[in-house]
């Protein structure tokens, strides 16, 4: 006959035998409620499947577990969307459930404690801020005031290829595009060019790239749990560094504004940010910090995406002779050769338009994300609160079931038998293509975006033949949050109109 101590041995593990069924059948449970998932690791989840491309990562497994999927990056639970009627759940049927970015430390810090409009939690005051940005600082009436802004500085572009181009010299056109940019946006924002010094100038310019590599770095205190208050990759330093130099920069140019600005005419973006921000009937009181990160989101989303965009739509047209042939004939024949291209002339350029919008299915951002703020319902699984969610724009522009040699890059597809453009919404209404996001956390900078990708493109097309040294370019995708090219797109151009139309 067993002793006592066999009797609770044997109790104990029935106790623990039971105990462990249990939880592991709540587990199956829980888990039959939540998205087809790849079997993950322990403390780091799926992290490991990610690689630097997590888009091309992201669409490799959804090909096995479907358009809805559930991944843990480390602690984090996420979901990640690959087929435009699944992202149209997220982004219009349930908008109201994934109305929240999520936080990132990095973003965080730099944005003042998400003081910006980018990254601000729905609520009261980014409503604000989205009613501002539509209806004052990027709205209709702004842009147009703006406009001979824009057009300098593509003449001044212009003006330097022609130089090169005199000279026999190589650009490096992404670097050129970046200095566009930065340019078009420091002189709308803050009323003058990154700096008449080139010193100076250069100094903005790596201050901004140097946001937008914080901003998109893997930050493992992000997803570890337990590393949550552990600085491993010593990024706190260079965080702080690069927010001094940005604030000191702000603190700057608002006490120029204020000083110089006392006839209260609105001369650029600061201007109308000062106007709210001193005028006491607002709906919501404006802090200087919220001026300073709205103005950081300005200059960190609108200066490389769009040089990004223009910088891979000339690599194709390259790769593509017959279309950048038949792209400068449309030019030739509406705007003529006496004059370049104006923002005004491309209502009438529909094969520019179709080029640019194949580029961005091909070659924009390629994430989407969002964090759900309430339990909701999606294709019949359960998405609980605070999860993550990609929606994965680079699969949905290649997906085969919407789109006809989706590999190909063929802007013929966005035009009709008589020429004109047809589909291909850019602004989130059109699920098989989105650039720009959808709903209200969507791009409120659209309209300037295409204004300068059309028209800079549109300029560079009509002007100059591009030369490459290896005869092809190579469209290699390197890592980052806005799909840079991988290798920089290097030319020789060469002027392709005599005499070259007065600038």
């Amino acid at each position: 006959m067993a002793d006592f101590g066999s009797y609770i041995i044997l109790f104990f593990i029935w106790l623990v035998s039971t105990l462990t069924i249990r939880l592991l059948f709540a587990k199956n449970k829980l888990n039959s409620h939540l998205p087809p998932s790849p079997f993950a690791l322990p403390i780091i989840g799926h992290l490991h499947l990610l690689g630097p491309l997590p888009h091309k990562a992201f669409h490799k497994l959804s090909t096995r577990y479907g358009p809805l999927m559930h991944l843990r990056l480390g602690s984090v639970p996420c979901v990640v969307v690959s087929s435009p009627e699944t992202a149209k759940q997220v982004l219009k049927t349930h908008e109201s459930s994934f109305s929240n970015r999520p936080h990132l430390s990095a973003v965080d810090y730099l944005t003042y404690g998400s003081a910006d409009f980018s990254f601000a939690p729905y609520g009261p005051f980014w409503k604000f801020m989205k009613k501002l940005c539509m209806s004052e600082l990027l709205g209709g009436r702004t842009l147009d005031s703006l406009r001979p802004t824009r057009e300098d500085e593509i003449r001044r572009f212009i003006q330097l290829l022609q130089s090169k181009a005199a000279d026999g010299k190589e650009v490096d056109v992404g670097g050129e595009l970046m200095r566009l940019s930065n340019n078009v946006i420091s002189r709308m924002t803050l009323g003058k060019r990154c700096a008449e010094e080139e010193e100076e100038a250069e100094g903005i310019r790596k201050l901004v790239k140097d946001i937008a590599v914080l901003s998109g770095t893997f930050n493992v205190s992000d997803y570890i749990w337990f590393c949550k208050n552990l600085d491993l990759q010593r990024l706190g330093k260079r965080l702080k560094e690069v927010r001094e130099r940005f604030d000191e920069l702000m603190e700057r140019m608002i006490k120029d504004h204020e000083e110089n600005c006392s006839d209260g005419k609105v001369k650029d973006l600061l201007d109308i940010l000062l106007l709210k921000f001193g005028d006491e009937n607002t709906e919501v009181k404006l802090t200087r910090e919220n001026i300073k990160a709205f103005v950081l989101d300005i200059f960190a989303a609108g200066t490389d995406t769009s040089a990004i965009t223009i910088e891979w739509a000339l690599a194709e047209l390259i790769n593509h002779p017959n279309i950048m042939k038949k792209a400068r004939e449309e030019i030739h024949k509406v705007v003529g050769n006496n004059k370049v291209v104006e923002e005004s002339d491309i209502p009438n350029l529909p094969y520019l338009q179709a080029i640019v919008k194949e580029t961005l299915r091909l070659h924009s951002s390629p994430l989407i994300v969002r964090e759900s703020t309430e339990s909701c319902t999606i294709n019949g699984y359960e998405i609980a609160p605070k999860t993550q969610v990609y929606v994965n724009v680079w699969a949905i522009g290649r997906d085969p079931k919407h789109w006809e040699n989706p590999l190909e890059f063929e802007p013929e597809r966005f035009m009709d038998k008589e020429g004109s453009v047809i589909s291909g919404d850019l602004r989130g209404q059109n699920f098989q293509l989105l650039p720009f996001g959808s709903g209200r956390r969507s791009c409120p900078g659209t309209t300037l975006a295409l204004l300068m990708v059309q028209t800079t493109l549109g300029c560079m097309v009509q002007c100059f033949d591009w030369k490459v040294n290896s005869g092809k370019v190579d469209m290699e995708e390197g890592p980052g949050l806005t799909l840079p090219r991988a290798h920089p797109l290097v030319c020789i151009p060469k002027p392709c109109l005599t005499p070259f139309p007065p600038l």
